[in-house]
């Protein structure tokens, strides 16, 4: 529905709606689904106004999301644990190219869902995105993959960790590998205790450093002419804020209003991407999506498991 033949009442609603994903009380599920609702029943706006939008905010989100990464903290991290990280990552990264080929299954939206898999959810997928030159559409198809299994994982895994008996440490290591989104990290690490809490925001934090070069590798991958690759700029300011959260430390109150309001931000994101989903659209894709997402996630998830616990 073009936003000029739009009624003045539903463009106002979805405004409001828009700018109160900005709240706590909003998570990013909730957030997708709203968009889809709205999309559903023709209520949102001109879709190449949202995706230019979208874009933008994308690009402000995961630059302001640098100045919540303690690089020193998250290299140390990284180094103690490399062998899972690294081995996760590309684990996840190559089963996903294999699935996706055995699937029949779109070559982008399956590598964005083994990006999110592998990384860090939906931070991930928004930034993988444009390096690979992938549409709105594979973007919301592989996000709401994501989004259902991280809901699924809040659950499901603080239950696994208290039958299998694992130590606070485990279950925090654990949960920042095979989860994919920070905040369903955060809840589900939060729900089995405090150490666990503590262990597993601070490796998914360091995960997310590998947001860098998994959206270089990728630009390179999916650019047909390797001599005009495209890097999204917002990748060298991401890692400019992480170098300014670094050294200058004495800023920290206002790095963390930026990294909250960033992730608040990437909420609407995840709205305006819901907007552009629609009942006919999910038809059209088909049950592919999950069943990809839900492979990777079984590969990892047991892996992962298998490798602290023996």
């Amino acid at each position: 529905m073009s936003t000029l033949n739009q009624p003045r009442t539903q463009l106002t609603l979805f405004i409001i709606i828009a700018l109160l994903c900005l709240l706590p009380v909003i998570s990013s599920p909730i957030a997708l689904i709203l968009g889809f609702t709205l999309a559903s029943i023709g209520w949102a706006p001109d879709q190449r106004l949202l995706a230019n939008l979208t874009k933008k905010l994308l690009a402000f989100s995961i630059v302001g999301l640098g100045f919540g990464i303690e690089l020193e903290n998250a290299i140390t991290v990284s180094l103690d644990n490399l062998p899972l990280i690294i081995g996760s990552i590309i684990f996840t990264l190559v089963l996903g190219v294999l699935l996706t080929r055995l699937l029949r299954f779109d070559r982008k939206t399956g590598y964005l869902i083994a990006s999110g898999t592998a990384i860090c959810g939906g931070s991930a997928i928004a930034a993988v995105s444009p390096a690979i030159k992938a549409n709105s559409e594979q973007a919301a198809v592989a996000l709401a993959t994501v989004f259902i299994l991280n809901s699924i994982a809040l659950f499901l895994f603080p239950a696994i960790g208290h039958a299998l008996s694992m130590t606070q440490h485990e279950f925090g290591v654990w949960s920042a590998i095979a989860i994919h989104d920070t905040s369903s990290v955060v809840g589900a690490a939060s729900a089995y205790g405090n150490e666990a809490l503590t262990t597993a925001t601070t490796i998914k934090l360091a995960r997310a450093l590998w947001i860098i070069p998994i959206a270089l590798v990728s630009a390179l991958l999916f650019s047909g002419d390797k001599k005009k690759v495209t890097i999204p700029y917002f990748i060298g300011f991401y890692c400019l804020t992480i170098a300014i959260a670094y050294w200058l430390p004495q800023g920290a109150p206002f790095y963390e209003v930026a990294f909250s309001v960033s992730k608040r931000l990437l909420v609407v994101c995840l709205f305006l991407i819901g907007a552009g989903i629609t009942l006919k659209k999910m038809k059209a894709t088909g049950a592919k999506p999950l069943v990809l997402g839900l492979l990777l996630w079984l590969a990892i998830g047991t892996s992962s498991l298998a490798y602290i616990l023996y």
